[in-house]
């Protein structure tokens, strides 16, 4: 066991409790910066993420707060789009062997992309008014719901980023659901793509379990104490600080 490992999980953890914001959008661009090889941080992310959410997920589904025809219509997207993103990688490592490097440079877009969206939620969460699409059904939005699945999961399978975050915002502008709906399946969803993506990393060898171990044993409590905190701590402007961070974090990588 590293206690330095399980430290930054207590942090992360703590962290994504107290304000809400992406674990993944926090902690695959520390593992980078801190050595750890970028394909490795995004798969052992991903399936350390698969386990946070599992939980979660049951959470959310004894309270009823998952719409489950959409979790389906995201995945049916999403979850090809990540396989195609990650399988790509893997061939273009195998002709010119710089799959890091195209890691680390879509990490750093990604993250700034976060850091906007996380800045915008906080702004128009209650402000955005209903618009055309909000008032069309699920079934008149087939397609744009699988589309937006597909790209949105290609980039969670190249950065293991935005499964929480950028979903979030698309349900927020092209659905009209409650803010625990919104919550809910976006923590349903963001399941079912971790877990196949990480699993298709778990396969390449692009996962170190003894580092999701020791992540996973501090981010539990930390997750806790965090979640018994956000009452009483100033969230809005503790977003802001971390997504203005987030967006360095995305500078340095580009």
């Amino acid at each position: 066991m590293s206690l330095s490992i399980v430290a930054m999980g207590l942090l992360v953890g703590f962290l994504v409790g107290l304000t809400g914001v992406g674990g993944a959008s926090l902690l695959t661009p520390i593992l980078v910066i801190i050595g750890v090889n970028p394909s490795i941080a995004v798969g052992t992310d991903l399936m350390y993420n698969s386990i946070t959410k599992l939980f979660g997920t049951i959470q959310h589904w004894r309270q009823k707060t998952i719409d489950f025809r959409l979790t389906k219509l995201l995945a049916l997207g999403s979850i090809p789009g990540a396989v195609v993103s990650i399988l790509l990688l893997h061939s273009f490592d195998s002709l010119y062997h710089n799959q890091e490097k195209i890691i680390k440079h879509g990490l750093g877009y990604v993250l700034i992309i976060v850091a906007v969206t996380t800045l915008a939620k906080a702004i128009f969460d209650n402000k955005i008014k209903p618009n055309r699409w909000q008032l069309k059904s699920l079934e008149e939005k087939k397609a744009l719901t699988i589309t937006l699945g597909a790209i949105l999961g290609f980039i969670v399978g190249l950065t293991s980023i935005g499964s929480g975050s950028l979903f979030a915002l698309a349900m927020l502008y092209f659905f009209r659901m409650s803010a625990s709906q919104i919550v809910g399946t976006d923590i349903a969803h963001a399941f079912l793509l971790v877990t196949a993506a990480g699993a298709l990393h778990a396969s390449l060898g692009n996962v170190d379990y003894m580092l999701a171990l020791n992540l996973l044993i501090g981010s539990v409590p930390g997750v806790l104490l965090g979640s018994t905190l956000s009452a009483k701590a100033p969230t809005k402007l503790l977003r802001t600080i971390i997504a203005s961070l987030v967006f360095i974090s995305g500078l340095k990588m580009i």
